[in-house]
């Protein structure tokens, strides 16, 4: 009796190794599309309760009006809970907050 519940604890064990190996290879690849009439000059992304925004994404890149540019936001972390603020040429900024990169391949900004 105890060798099969030694067996199904180790098979659960290694499907629990295997589920989470999964999770952080999961893909991470995000589209940021500006679906605004402004031009995007600045695109941030830190995890989840980070204090700090990590640096611009864009760099010396800008986004226009109705373009798109593929991110990876795999920082190392293993973790899919990013916030994401883009910044516009007009000054204005705006966030979204709790963005599962590992489940979302878009995210739109509109005005």
């Amino acid at each position: 009796m105890h060798k099969v519940r030694a067996f199904v604890f180790s098979a659960f064990v290694g499907i629990a190794a295997f589920a989470s190996g999964s999770a952080i290879a999961a893909d991470k690849n995000v589209t940021i599309v500006n679906g605004t009439k402004t031009t995007m000059v600045a695109i941030y992304a830190s995890t989840v309760g980070a204090s700090t925004w990590e640096e611009d994404i864009l760099g010396e890149d800008v986004l226009g009006p109705g373009e798109s540019v593929e991110i990876n936001m795999d920082d190392g972390s293993g973790k899919c809970m990013f916030d994401v603020k883009a910044e516009f040429k007009d000054g204005t900024e705006t966030i979204r907050a709790d963005l599962n990169v590992c489940k979302v391949g878009e995210l739109t900004f509109t005005e």
